[in-house]
Parts: C-alpha cells; structure tokens; sequence
C-alpha cells in the first residue's frame, strides 16, 4: 500500500468534507445529516493528533479526536473519528489511520479513546475490535436518524503506555 497519514490541516478540508458527506450518506456513520463548515468541525475537534489518508497526492481518509467532556477530569478521554472515501474502502485505510490514531492519542497523553458506532456498521466495529477496542455496551435507541431509533455501541481503548 502506498498510502501514508499526515496532519490533517485547513487545507485538506475540502477532500475531508467530501469524504465525511459520504459517510454521512450511508446511514451508518454518524447521526449528523449536514457537514459543518470548517471553522465548527475545527472548534469540535482537538487540535492533534488529526490525520489524513494520502494516496498518490488524494486525501482518501480521516481521522480525528473529539473531548467527551469539558471537565479536566476527562482530559486524556477522546472520542474517535475514522472516515473512508467510499472508492478507497476495503484497502486497509482505516486501520492504518485508526492505528496511527492510537499512537498519536497516546504521545498526546490521552488514555482513554472511545467510539459511539450504530449496531448495524459491522465493518466499523470489526475494524476497531482489530485496533485492540473492546466493547462496552450497547446504549438503546440513543437518538433518531430520519425517523428511525438507532443503537450505538460504545467501544473503547485503554491506553497500555499512558495513564497506567
């Protein structure tokens, strides 16, 4: 594979904001139905560690960190987010960015990393169980997407080299 991750930056918004409109789109990825501009996906995510897929010069996937919390007791607690293009699914991308992720969170000080995932996106929860997640619970009818209640399973990490 020829893909490497780099720090995902203003400049990548375009190709991410793709990317995330079709997760959108599926139904699967997220209970958003619009993405934000910039300056409000930039205000609700940590600063770094941020990240893009590169494959020959495209942006084909992100990931990226937000706080579960203001209080500073939930300072190293984040919640992940892993897009992938849909033409580039299927090829390792999000495991690569999800792993680079897990590195990343932990040279930032972060312990603990969770994901909130609808119970039908076998593919995302497959690919985070890879990336040494476990599950924690399912939390019923969470919220609804287009007049439907949606399961979320909440998965997390627990850092082995941060926080011990």
């Amino acid at each position: 594979m020829s893909v490497c991750c780099q720090t995902l930056t203003a400049e990548h918004w375009e190709a991410v904001r793709t990317i995330f409109a079709d997760g959108i789109a599926t139904g699967l990825a997220t209970f958003e139905t619009e993405v934000p501009e910039w300056e409000a996906w930039d205000r609700g995510h940590l600063p770094e560690p941020r990240l893009v897929a590169v494959d020959a010069g495209e942006v084909v996937g992100w990931a990226a960190l937000s706080p579960v919390s203001g209080r500073c007791i939930y300072g190293g607690v984040s919640e992940v987010s892993v897009y992938v293009a849909a033409l580039a699914r299927g090829r390792g991308i999000g495991r690569l960015l999800l792993l680079e992720l897990v590195r990343a969170s932990e040279r930032a000080g972060i312990w603990t990393l969770q994901a909130g995932i609808f119970t039908e996106n076998q593919a995302s929860i497959r690919l985070h169980r890879s990336c040494g997640f476990r599950e924690v619970g399912v939390r019923e009818r969470l919220g609804v997407l287009h007049g439907v209640w949606r399961d979320v399973l909440l998965m997390e990490r627990r850092s082995r080299v941060v926080g011990v």
